[in-house]
């Protein structure tokens, strides 16, 4: 009987596993890096063990660490979640020959399905249909093609390929995006097929020759072939279909002896269906599976591992389940990842909604690691009605302090085509330009902004040592408006907007928006009437941050200061970090005559890499960074001076 267990693992799956673990009465153990000193999961575990370091290749990719950390902390099973070595045969291999009881498949499986390109010929052999190409024979008329990571998923080491002069290049990108995640840097090629979903099985084994094929999940929507939207049971599918994939999926399992949770993934266009690959693990989506099974998936991983029969399989589905991923990135300026402390997190706690996050208020999302902070799920009798509960949450959600795709998720599953289960691969990337757009419009965000600028004004006079009973923005004689110029962190637009107020003897007057009265205000709180309406904002002011809840949705706003030191402007040309970052490589030197597009600086933040390409044709007349080196959020990186038209 299994009775501690150590999560070798991070963020929201460790805490998740964690829940299980309490629920059952099994003692828990986490590990964590440097960073991860202080997050939730590490407080949540009844014991923790410290590796030393931040990057993976020194932390969580340790196995070895992992296991003597176990006997530490006197752990009896290991329980690997999702990424990292949950799908590392040797990790697995090595975990049983310590006397420890591994939550997972056999060792054996791992290697056999842990390797796509071993899977997929395994697959063929069983009749399974699959999808391949050779990359070393591949012909004009065999693009587009899709590289892919052997040992890995979640979008890393995965590239599309239009052209075949492009081929070799995005293969050795792949393959060093891959190396960093997953520690191997082997990759495969296969047909791209744009247009057809993303539709996984999930599968449950014991060690007794049972096999479960728990019911089906649609994870088409995807961001650079990662997971944003997952529901179950997959929408739209023919019985015929279903059929299919239920058949393969135990096919796959039976194939290679599997025991505990898998998923089989597979690509379904119309009706064909072709493998994918076989994750012998725990899927990020298995909420979904679990909301409309009513199974507690760790449970039976943890019965599996304590050599349990399964039983009777669930009945079901019933209902509807919905997930998305939130992440602390800007869909709109191209994915790049968003980093520092989270001043508040908060989803509303209404019926049919489960959250399982990585973090918390006061919680510091770093450049370490993903960029994913929580999976909401909705729970409905329905597709509708599971929908309309997922939207609902997402407008109430709360994350302060980092730019979020939140906006994007509440566009994607309140869109025309989605709703009416019109679905693909090809989706996001054919609508991202709407899903984009700003759901708000002006009148909203000065509507925020000036709730903004109104409790800044209270905040600097409750706080004021003297005359602090004089109403804010005061004038003893008729002046200008006071005005506050605000940027918005909760996209990286780089567009301002100034709002202006004045003050009174009966407190502050209205805003220059037309129609828009100040009802009431105070440093937390701001009441204005527009048209006859009245909405309520909630506001938190912080030494340089406005955070406003209003009825329309959050913003996060920067004061802009109306004065700048001459020491904080950069010169003209300056290539500036997105991101806190490692710098992988650099392409150019100093006095280098550049391009327009061309490559100066690969950076890696949140396990992906990010190019800085120049800007115009020009000279690097500065070069600032070098490989290996950390740098901040608005480092220069490079100056770039633009050529002479003249010239």
């Amino acid at each position: 009987m299994i009775t501690s267990v150590l999560v070798a693992n991070r963020g929201e799956i460790a805490r998740r596993v964690f829940r299980t673990c309490r629920d059952l009465g099994i003692r828990t153990v986490a590990v964590h890096s440097d960073a991860d000193a202080d997050a939730p999961f590490v407080r949540e575990a009844d014991r923790a063990v410290h590796l030393p370091g931040n990057a993976p290749s020194e932390t969580y990719l340790r196995g070895d660490l992992v296991i003597e950390a176990a006997k530490k902390a006197g752990a009896d099973a290991i329980h690997p979640g999702y990424g990292f070595l949950s799908e590392n045969a040797d990790f697995a291999r090595q975990v049983v020959e310590a006397g420890l009881v591994w939550i997972g498949p056999a060792a054996e499986t791992i290697e056999a399905m842990g390797s796509k390109i071993r899977a997929k010929e395994l697959m063929a052999k069983a009749g399974v249909p699959i999808l391949s190409v050779d990359p070393d024979s591949a012909k004009a008329e065999d693009f587009p093609l899709l590289v892919k990571a052997s040992a890995g998923g979640g979008g890393r080491g995965m590239r599309v390929v239009e052209k075949p002069e492009d081929l070799a290049g995005e293969m050795a990108k792949a393959g060093a995006e891959a190396a960093s995640a997953f520690g191997d840097d082997t990759v495969f090629v296969e047909p791209y097929l744009p247009r057809a979903r993303h539709v996984e099985v999930q599968v449950m084994a014991d060690t007794h020759g049972t096999v479960w094929v728990v019911g089906d999940r649609d994870c088409s929507i995807q961001r650079r072939h990662q997971k944003v939207v997952e529901e179950a049971p997959a929408p739209n599918l023919t019985d015929a279909t279903r059929k299919t994939l239920h058949d393969a999926a135990r096919a796959a399992a039976e194939a290679v002896s599997y025991v505990g949770a898998g998923t089989v993934e597979f690509l379904v266009d119309g009706e064909r269906v072709f493998f994918l690959e076989m994750n012998t693990r725990l899927q990020v989506e298995h909420p979904v599976t679990e909301e409309v099974f009513g199974v507690d998936l760790v449970a039976h991983q943890v019965a599996v591992a304590e050599g349990r029969e399964l039983g009777e399989p669930p009945a079901g589905p019933t209902g509807h389940a919905v997930e998305v991923r939130l992440y602390a990135e800007d869909p709109a300026d191209d994915w790049a990842p968003s980093t520092g402390t989270i001043r508040r997190f908060e989803v509303p706690g209404t019926a049919g909604i489960r959250v399982d996050s990585a973090v918390e208020s006061g919680s510091t999302v770093g450049i370490h690691y993903d960029a994913m902070i929580a999976k909401i799920v909705a729970y409905g009798a329905d597709r509708t009605e599971a929908l309309r509960k997922l939207d609902g949450a997402l407008r109430g959600t709360r994350v302060h302090g980092l730019v979020t795709n939140v906006d994007l998720l509440r566009s994607i599953i309140t869109d025309d085509d989605f709703v009416a289960e019109r679905l693909s691969t090809a989706l996001l990337d054919d609508r991202l330009a709407d899903w984009t757009a700003p759901r708000h419009d002006e009148r909203s965000v000065r509507k925020a902004a000036l709730a903004a600028a109104l409790a800044e004004a209270e905040h600097a006079r409750e706080g004021a040592r003297v005359l602090h009973r004089i109403p804010a923005a005061f004038r003893n004689v008729p002046s200008q408006p006071r005005t506050r110029t605000y940027l918005s962190t909760s996209s990286r637009s780089e567009d301002s907007l100034t709002v202006s107020y004045a003050g009174g003897r009966a407190g502050l007057t209205q805003d220059e928006i037309e129609g828009v009265t100040v009802v009431s205000a105070s440093s937390g709180r701001v009441v204005l009437e527009d048209g006859g309406v009245t909405d309520t904002y909630v506001v938190a002011v912080a030494p340089g941050s406005v955070d406003v809840d209003g009825p329309d949705g959050s913003w996060s706003f920067t004061p802009v200061p109306q004065f700048v030191d001459p020491a904080d402007v950069v010169a003209e040309g300056s290539l500036l970090a997105p991101m806190p970052a490692s710098v992988i490589s650099v392409a150019v030197e100093a006095g280098q005559q550049v391009s327009k597009g061309d490559v100066v600086v690969v950076l890696e933040a949140m396990k992906m890499q990010h190019t800085i390409t120049a800007p115009t044709d020009g000279v690097v007349s500065e070069l600032d960074v070098s490989p290996g080196q950390q740098v901040e959020s608005g480092a220069v990186l490079a100056v770039i001076e633009e050529e002479s038209k003249d010239q």
